[in-house]
C-alpha cells in the first residue's frame, strides 16, 4: 500500500492500566506514533490496546465499531469446502484444484484473503508495508496460535513480512519464487461501493491510496511462476491491460494474467 499517513493516528490503551499503558508505550515507540488516553479528537484514529487484543477505531465516535484481524473464527478456516461463495471464487483464480500451492499476498490489508488462502491449505507469505496494519495482522497472528483448534495449523500456513512488496518480490531467489502473486490494491473511491465500506474508507485514511499498483502487478509479472491474480471492483479498469482469465462476481473480479502463456478466457461465478 502506498506512503504510511501516520499523522492521523495514535496508540491509547484502553481501558487505561499500568500494564496496557505500557504495552501502548511499546508500541508507539516502535511504530513511531503518539502516546495518547482515551478520548481522543474526531479526527484522530485510535491503535488501541486492549487485554484482548489490538483494534482500530475512529476517534471521537463512541461505541465505534473496531477494525481488528481475526483469523480463526467462522467456517473460512475449517477447509476448502468451508471458504464461502467468496473463498470459493478466490480458489478459481488462483487456480486451485486440491494441491497446495506457495503464493505471495502482496498487499494483505487486514488479512482476509490471506486467510482464504492458506485455509484451503497454501503456503502464504502476506506481505504489508503499512506498519499499522502490519501490527494488526501479527496480533491477529497470534492470537490464532493460542485460540480455536485451526488456528496453530493456520498459523503454520501464513507468514507475516513487513515491507514493500516490490521489494521483497525482487530479492526472491529463483528457488523462492510463488506459484501465485496475488495483489488487491486499495480500491479507488468510486460511488456508494467505496462509501458503504467503513473499514475499507479507515484503511485508506491510514494508508491512502495505491496509485503505484501498476509497477507492482510488472514485479509480479517477472517474479510469479504460475499466475498473477489481482482484485478489482466489477467495473473499474484494470491495472494491466488484456487479462489472460477474468472472474467475475457480483460486485468485484480477479484479473488473472499468466506469466509467458496465451489467453484462454473469462469465467463467470
Amino acid at each position: 500500500m502506498s506512503g504510511e499517513l501516520t499523522s492521523s493516528v495514535v496508540v491509547c490503551p484502553d481501558p487505561e492500566t499500568p500494564v496496557l499503558r505500557t504495552r501502548a508505550a511499546v508500541l508507539a515507540g516502535r511504530l513511531q506514533l503518539p502516546l495518547a488516553a482515551l478520548p481522543v479528537a474526531a479526527r484522530l484514529l485510535v491503535l488501541a490496546v486492549t487485554g484482548e487484543r489490538l483494534e482500530l477505531r475512529e476517534g471521537g465516535v463512541r461505541r465505534s465499531r473496531p477494525i481488528f484481524v481475526d483469523f480463526v473464527s467462522g467456517d473460512v478456516v475449517r477447509g476448502h469446502r468451508d471458504v464461502g461463495l467468496a473463498g470459493r471464487l478466490i480458489a478459481r483464480a488462483i487456480g486451485f484444484k486440491g494441491k497446495p500451492q506457495v503464493i505471495v499476498d502482496a498487499t494483505a490489508g487486514l488479512g482476509r484473503d490471506s486467510r482464504v488462502m492458506a485455509s484451503l491449505g497454501c503456503m502464504v507469505t502476506a506481505v504489508e508495508r503499512s506498519p499499522v496494519l502490519f501490527a494488526l495482522l501479527a496480533d491477529g497472528l497470534d492470537r490464532a496460535g493460542s485460540g480455536a483448534e485451526a488456528g496453530p495449523a493456520l498459523r503454520g500456513r501464513l507468514r507475516l513480512v513487513e515491507g514493500d512488496a516490490r521489494s521483497v518480490l525482487v530479492r526472491l531467489a529463483e528457488d523462492q519464487r510463488p506459484d501465485v502473486v496475488y495483489i488487491d490494491p486499495m480500491f479507488p473511491p468510486s460511488g456508494k461501493q467505496a462509501l458503504a465500506r467503513k473499514e475499507m474508507r479507515i484503511c485508506r485514511r491510514v494508508v491512502g491510496d495505491d496509485p503505484d499498483a501498476g509497477g507492482l502487478v510488472r514485479v509480479a509479472m517477472q517474479a510469479a511462476r504460475r499466475r498473477v491474480v489481482v482484485k478489482r471492483w466489477l467495473r473499474v479498469p484494470p491495472l494491466r491491460e488484456d487479462p489472460d482469465i477474468v472472474y467475475r462476481g457480483k460486485t468485484i473480479r480477479y484479473d488473472v494474467y499468466l506469466p509467458g502463456l496465451a489467453k484462454p478466457g473469462t469465467a463467470n461465478a
